[in-house]
């Protein structure tokens, strides 16, 4: 019997042997696998951040090109249709009377030196139908002004004089025609705005008796209505502001050329007066 045990000792002992020889061998391979996916995993996690970070400016680039005229009209929507539309009423008629005034007053600007040297000239020479010709070819304020001027050089420098000044007044008011539009639109437009910010607040005051509640979520909707209103209000009028300084810069600029042409003018006639 004790051989017997000793046989099976030793058969035990080696079938575990072999058992422990296959194990570690078939445990090496995927040992050696997982070592190699470790090394593929730490080989491909440096370029991870680099396609995260090639494709980042891409989708920044996106959202910058399509965030600001979507935000625009997102929040035109938001800021209550009827009354975003008055404020964007009020700005369209606003540039349309400021391009108007700006198309009218480039093309009444000429040269004031080089018309008065050409009426100069004609009138050294005595030549008045001349100078008249010139006056009338020429377009703008400070010409017509001339023109009028030339027409009664045989009544009197008096009577030229309140020609040229009353001629002048009424020049002066065709430069400033459609101003006073543009400075109802640029206050109109901040009263619009804030037109809708009381509107907001009446909703936000609708949604708290609605709801029996005044939480952060029942108020949101109406105070967003009411500064979105104000917002587009306050800049509309701004932008129309700036057109219409530059608008009176330019009529300022003319005024002052139609005066120093007239004094011209009155010398001028003068000289005339006194070859003849």
């Amino acid at each position: 019997m004790k051989k017997i045990f000793a046989i099976l000792a030793m058969v035990g002992m080696f079938t575990f042997g072999a058992t422990q020889t296959v194990v570690a061998q078939d445990a090496a391979p995927a040992a050696d696998a997982q070592t190699e996916q470790v090394a593929d995993t730490a080989a491909v996690a440096p370029e991870a951040p680099a396609v995260e970070e090639a494709e980042a400016p891409a989708a920044v680039e996106e959202v910058q090109s399509e965030g600001f005229h979507k935000t625009l009209k997102t929040k035109f929507i938001e800021g209550d249709a009827s009354f975003m539309s008055l404020v964007a009423i009020a700005m369209v008629l606003g540039l349309a009377f400021c391009i108007e005034r700006i198309i009218y007053l480039s093309l009444a600007q000429v040269n004031t030196k080089k018309l008065m040297e050409a009426v100069a000239a004609a009138l050294e020479k005595g030549d008045v139908e001349a100078a008249k010709a010139i006056c009338r070819e020429t377009p703008g304020p400070v010409a017509s002004i001339c023109y009028q001027g030339l027409l009664r050089i045989n009544d009197g420098l008096d009577v030229v004089e309140r020609s040229v000044v009353s001629y002048g007044s009424v020049k002066a008011g065709e430069l400033e025609k459609g101003c006073s539009w543009i400075t109802l639109f640029i206050a109109m437009s901040p009263s619009l705005g804030f037109l809708g910010t009381v509107i907001g607040m009446i909703m936000s005051f609708d949604n708290i008796q609605a709801a029996g509640d005044i939480s952060p979520t029942v108020v949101a909707g109406g105070m967003k209505v009411a500064l979105i209103t104000t917002v587009y209000g306050i800049v509309v009028a701004l932008v129309l502001q700036v057109f219409y300084n530059f608008i009176l810069g330019k009529i300022e600029a003319l005024t002052a050329d139609m005066e120093d042409s007239s004094i011209v003018l009155l010398d001028l006639l003068t000289k005339y007066n006194l070859k003849k």
